[in-house]
């Protein structure tokens, strides 16, 4: 399955440009024109995100530190005109992981993004002890034995994983996990955790509730 990439600029004939040239070297591509556009099309099987600053509406910096306050970890590539060592200081402080001023060479471009993901897929598995998360997989092993999760006991864990030793709001969870279903109780968020934790086993202490704020993946 090719990786997907999200290009966010309100530029047409830059985003034809690189979603023509990426698509050509084997990623799937979607555009969007606006952060408020792409926040609608994220989800989270993107592997990347391409991101321009300067938009009409939510600038490129506030996206991108909204996903990181969300616990969104996709790796952002900026895209700017904007090319001073100020720019690129704050573009690295609200979580972006690269940064390429315009105009750009697209083999320059190419070659950050495929930089990125090579990064990224070292990354792919989560393991303590012999407990393992398969990110790429989408599967759960204690010792040998496979645990048989739902798609969303998945998202579940592997969210509160990548957000290790970070208490999760009920709130979270549901924009995270639940963002397209509505009607989503906070209730819903305990019964699929309590499921969870019963299937993880004598690994369930992993998971831990702090009594009213939420969930936390317990390395510690």
């Amino acid at each position: 399955m090719p990786q997907k990439i999200l290009i966010v600029d309100d530029e047409q004939v830059i985003r034809e440009v690189l979603e023509f040239n990426l698509a050509n070297e084997g990623f799937s591509i979607t555009c969007a024109a606006s952060a408020e556009e792409a926040m609608e099309k994220l989800s989270s099987d993107f592997s990347l995100i391409l991101l321009d600053i300067m938009m009409g509406g939510m600038s490129g910096y506030k996206f991108a530190e909204t996903l990181r306050k969300k616990g969104n970890t996709i790796p952002i590539i900026f895209l700017t005109a904007k090319d001073t060592e100020n720019d690129m200081l704050t573009g690295f402080s609200v979580g972006g992981d690269d940064y390429i001023s315009k105009p750009f060479s697209i083999k320059e471009v190419i070659a950050r993004i495929k930089a990125i993901l090579k990064r990224e897929k070292n990354t792919e598995q989560f393991i303590f002890d012999d407990f393992i998360i398969d990110f790429e997989s989408k599967e759960v092993y204690l010792g040998s034995e496979k645990i048989d999760l739902t798609k969303t006991e998945f998202n579940i864990l592997a969210f509160l994983a990548m957000n290790k030793n970070r208490t999760i709001s009920r709130e979270e969870f549901i924009d995270e996990i639940w963002k397209e279903t509505p009607f989503i109780t906070e209730r819903t968020v305990d019964v699929h955790i309590t499921r969870l934790r019963k299937k993880l086993g004598k690994k369930s202490s992993l998971i831990t509730n702090k009594q009213g704020f939420g969930y936390k993946f317990n390395e510690t």
